[in-house]
C-alpha cells in the first residue's frame, strides 16, 4: 500500500504550527535548551514530525527568523504605501512594528542573538533580510532629520529605536492600561524629544 497523499493545506497548517511553537520556545527557553521533542509536543505532534517540514533544528531557527521578518515586512510595506509625510510614516512604521511584535507574535527581533548557532551563509541571509526591513525606517529618519524634526538620523538612532520597541515585549501587557496606539505615540515622542509635532 502506497503512502497516502498529503493534503497541501494540512501540511501548510502543520508547518505553521511548528514555526509558531518553535519561535515561542526559542524565545522562552533559548535555542540550545529547546529540544525537537519540546517543539513537537508544543505543536501537538510526534517527536520526529517536525523533520517532515524542516531538515534540522538549525533549519527551523533560520525559517522562524526569515519568515517572521518577511511577514512583518509585508505588513509594514502595505501600511506605509501612499504615506508620504515622514512624520506620519514614522508613526505608521512604529505602530506596525508593535503590531507585529504583540499581535502577530513575531519573535524574529528577539531571536537575533540566537543566530550565533547558524552557519555563515544563514547569518548573511538573515542579515540581508533585516537590512531590507530597515530600509524604509532609515529613509524616514533621514527625511525627518532633513526637515529639522530629528536631531540625527545616524544609523545608531535607528538601532536604538528598534531596541526600545523590541524591549516592550518584556513588559507590555495587552490587558493593561496602555494601548499599542499610546505606546507608539510615546515611542515617537521619545525619539523626537517631546510631544510629536
Amino acid at each position: 500500500m502506497g503512502r497516502r497523499k498529503a493534503d497541501p493545506a494540512t501540511d501548510a497548517n502543520r508547518r505553521a504550527d511548528v514555526l509558531r511553537s518553535a519561535a515561542r520556545l526559542f524565545v522562552e527557553k533559548g535555542f540550545e535548551a529547546t529540544t525537537t521533542r519540546d517543539i513537537a509536543e508544543a505543536a501537538g505532534m510526534r517527536s520526529g514530525s517536525p523533520f517532515y517540514h524542516f531538515r534540522s533544528k538549525l533549519d527551523l531557527l533560520k525559517a522562524v527568523i526569515l519568515e517572521g521578518l518577511a511577514n512583518s515586512d509585508a505588513r509594514q510595506q502595505a501600511a506605509i504605501a501612499g504615506v508620504d509625510d515622514p512624520l506620519a510614516r514614522l508613526r505608521v512604521l512604529v505602530r506596525t512594528h508593535l503590531t507585529s511584535l504583540h499581535e502577530f507574535d513575531c519573535d524574529s527581533p528577539l531571536l537575533i542573538g540566537e543566530t550565533r548557532a547558524l552557519d555563515a551563509a544563514a547569518k548573511r541571509e538573515i542579515a540581508a533580510a533585516f537590512d531590507a526591513y530597515q530600509i524604509p525606517w532609515q529613509a524616514t529618519l533621514d527625511a525627518l532629520a532633513a526637515r529639522g524634526q530629528l536631531a540625527s538620523a545616524a544609523p545608531p538612532v535607528r538601532l536604538w529605536l528598534f531596541g526600545m520597541l523590541n524591549w516592550s515585549t518584556h513588559w507590555y501587557r495587552p490587558d493593561g492600561t496602555m494601548t499599542l496606539d499610546a505606546l507608539a505615540d510615546s515611542a515617537v515622542a521619545t525619539l523626537l524629544g517631546g510631544a510629536p509635532q
